[in-house]
């Protein structure tokens, strides 16, 4: 049954899924980082999320529509969680969040190389991420192209060049 929300404002209602602290940086987690684990969410978190404010948005996120939970073949007491169709077209709103983010905030180079490729790709990039997101997540065909690997490749990148600068520096 569809819950009401206190308005029938599109806003209001994504923000009633979407709007607290940890609901998007999950999504993204999941989306950019491939983490697809419950243990990956909680260790490689920079944002440090406690395990049971984890598992809360993880389950307010599958009761949403926004995520799915099937259990890991490989081992019996772990899960995988995949992004449902809902999760992924969040690809352009994640995009012009990160956009404005980096205007607008004091951004590290390293985090925000993937928003600075995003936005310059603009819909066309956005729209082959969100095929392979269908297709790591929902099975769909694999297609051609991988910005997965454009975005890791440029985030590696600036690791790489940060660590020379850094040992030039010492």
């Amino acid at each position: 049954m569809e819950e009401a929300g206190r308005s029938g404002c599109p806003i209001n209602l994504t923000l009633e899924v979407l709007g607290d602290r940890w609901s998007l940086i999950l999504i993204r987690d999941i989306m950019f980082g491939n983490r697809r684990h419950f243990r990956e969410l909680l260790s490689l978190s920079d944002e440090g999320i406690a395990s049971n404010i984890l598992a809360d948005r993880l389950k307010r996120l599958m009761e949403r529509g926004l995520l799915t939970r099937r259990d890991d073949p490989t081992h019996k007491q772990k899960a995988i969680y995949s992004l449902a169709e809902p999760a992924i077209q969040l690809v352009p709103l994640l995009a012009h969040m990160a956009a404005w983010g980096r205007r607008h905030m004091p951004v590290t180079e390293e985090l925000s190389i993937r928003a600075e490729l995003l936005e310059d790709g603009g819909p066309p990039m956005w729209e082959a991420f969100m095929d392979e997101l269908r297709h790591l997540h929902l099975d769909a065909p694999k297609p051609a192209r991988s910005v997965f690997q454009e975005l890791r490749q440029a985030y590696e990148a600036v690791l790489a060049k940060k660590a020379v600068a850094a040992g030039a520096a010492r």
